[in-house]
Order: C-alpha cells, then sequence, then structure tokens
C-alpha cells in the first residue's frame, strides 16, 4: 500500500509518518511546506511552498490513500488583514486542490483532519457534540474547516474517492505546545493555580490514540465516507485534568478553589474571554458512532497517555 501524507512535519502529521514507515506492508510519500524539512524515513518528500496551486500529479500515481493533516491551524491574535482568507487559502482551496489531484490520480481513499471547531466552541455538561449535527463553527478556522467538508463530500459524490473526515478535540502528547505545556510547567514549577473549584467536562485525545484512528481508517471498509468524532472516551474537568497532570509529573497539584463565576469575570475584564472558555467551559464529543462503526476503542487511557506525555516534557525540561 502506498500512502500520501501532507503535514509530515506537525504535530500530528510526523506521529502518522513514524507508525506508518514502521510497517513493513506500506509505503510513504510525505509532502511538507518549504526546504527545511527532511523524513529519511520516507520512501519520498514531496516540497511545495502554496498548498493552494501546488502540483503533484506525478507523486500522487499510484498512491492508495492520502491522510491529509497540513493545515493552517487556529492562530492567536491573528495578524491577518483577512483572518477567514487566509484560512481558506490553505485549508479549504489547499485541501481540493490536493484532493482533486488525488482522485484524478486514482487515489481509493482521501483522510481529513478536521476539527471540532466544525461543530463549536462548548456544549452543556451530558450532551455532548455528533457527528451527524449540523456544523456551528464561530470563527474562521472552525468555518474554513466546514467549508473543506462539504466540498470533499461533493468530490467524493463525483469522483469515487472515498472520503473519510475526523474531528479531533484538544490532541496533547508528547511535544505537545501551547496552554497544554504551560500547565505542565506551571504544575511542575508548583506555582499555585486558580483552578481547584471548576467543574465543567471536556474532552481530549491523545496524539496516540488520534493517530490509531486515522491508521484504522486507512483501510477499514467500513470507514468509506464517514465522519468520525475522536476523543479518549473520558470527559473531565479542568481541576481533575490538572491533579491527573500534576500526578504523571510526580508533583502535588497546589489548585485554589476559585469559583469558576470569578474566573470568568475576572478573564473577561483582560480579555482573554476565549481562555476562560476553555479552562471553565465543556465540550464534549460522543464516540459512540466511532465505536461501533470501526470497532475501535483508543489504546491509551487517559492517565498512561498523561504519563507519556508528562516523561517526554520532564526528559526535555533536563535539556
Amino acid at each position: 500500500m502506498h500512502i500520501f501524507v501532507t503535514g509530515a512535519s506537525g504535530f500530528v502529521g510526523r506521529r502518522v509518518v513514524q507508525v506508518l514507515t514502521a510497517r513493513a506492508d506500506i509505503r510513504v510519500t510525505v509532502a511538507a511546506r518549504g526546504e527545511r524539512f527532511t523524513c529519511p524515513e520516507a520512501e519520498q518528500v514531496v516540497r511545495f511552498d502554496d498548498l493552494a496551486t501546488a502540483r503533484f500529479s506525478a507523486e500522487l500515481s499510484g498512491v492508495d490513500t492520502v491522510v491529509h493533516c497540513a493545515a493552517r491551524v487556529h492562530v492567536m491574535n491573528d495578524q491577518e488583514a483577512d483572518p477567514l482568507e487566509a484560512f481558506r487559502r490553505v485549508n479549504v482551496e489547499g485541501t481540493l486542490n490536493l484532493a482533486r489531484q488525488a482522485a484524478k490520480a486514482g487515489a481509493r481513499r482521501f483522510i481529513f483532519l478536521s476539527s471540532i471547531k466544525v461543530n463549536g466552541e462548548s456544549t452543556t455538561p451530558g450532551a455532548p457534540f455528533t457527528a451527524d449535527e449540523v456544523g456551528n463553527p464561530s470563527d474562521p478556522y472552525g468555518v474554513s474547516k466546514m467549508e473543506a467538508e462539504q466540498g470533499l463530500r461533493e468530490l467524493a459524490s463525483s469522483s469515487g474517492m472515498e472520503v473519510v473526515i475526523i474531528r479531533p478535540v484538544l490532541v496533547y502528547g508528547p511535544g505537545v505546545k501551547a496552554n497544554f505545556r504551560s500547565m505542565m510547567r506551571w504544575l511542575h514549577k508548583g506555582v499555585p493555580l486558580p483552578f481547584g473549584a471548576i467543574h465543567n467536562a471536556r474532552s481530549l485525545v491523545a496524539l496516540d490514540n488520534l493517530v490509531d484512528l486515522i491508521v484504522t481508517c486507512v483501510s477499514h471498509p467500513a470507514a468509506a465516507n464517514q465522519t468520525f468524532m475522536v476523543s479518549d472516551g473520558e470527559d473531565l474537568s479542568t481541576t481533575v485534568l490538572l491533579r491527573k497532570m500534576a500526578s504523571a509529573l510526580g508533583k502535588p497539584a497546589r489548585l485554589l478553589p476559585v469559583p469558576s463565576a470569578l474566573l470568568r469575570a475576572g478573564a473577561n475584564m483582560l480579555g482573554k474571554r476565549s481562555l476562560s472558555q476553555r479552562l471553565c467551559g465543556s465540550l464534549q464529543v460522543d464516540i459512540c458512532a466511532t465505536r461501533s462503526v470501526l470497532g475501535w476503542t483508543p489504546p491509551l487511557s487517559v492517565d498512561e497517555a498523561l504519563n507519556v506525555t508528562a516523561s517526554d516534557f520532564m526528559e526535555n525540561e533536563k535539556k
């Protein structure tokens, strides 16, 4: 089997390539932006500057499946004059440019790494998002991912190429950046945090659980033209997550029981409304359909995945 992977230099794409190239029955071609990226384990590295205009006809010849991880990701404090247009250029035009070429080259399946932001930003506790709900994105990134999904479904209908859409929630694991890593650093240093009384519910997905689902979708016959939610299957409050994270780091969790309402009010005053939503609000997904359609179970528990993440964090903190 020959698989074409984009975004191979990214957090998810890099791990996808590692898992696929470890299998003797799979040949892997990777595509990455710019000249600096190298990938010795891949059969071929394809470089491009602009995904919306890139040409991959020769490299896609003989490819069975495309795993499309490349994207313009959610950007905090975006400086683009027109953020939606910037997201559309990569996430919609770039995705469909690649998908059309894949279909023309005879690829059997196209796996698209989308986002839970297609569904929205929050849920009511106990009422998780499902894959069959009408999208309700609230930011340019989510809009661009929804439009890419719509374009891919139309292409699947007209070309016969199977499309698989996966909507991850927050992904964590070895090498994780941004707020998740900041939280680990604060806990590791023993900094008291005002997050000891947050009673929300959030779905997360470990990197290796997400990659396991992606690899399952490469060949599973029932994955064709489906949309899948993915998580670890265990929803946590921010308070419980921080306690588990501290335990994985071998540190006490110094969490102060500040009421969520007070945290939200303070964050809003500082212009950090979106951050307070992520910390205090709920966002759950239902993976029952993913489990039943594919017979899939997340291979790692939350505790196992946090232990792996914490070990990597502490190893890198020593450097």
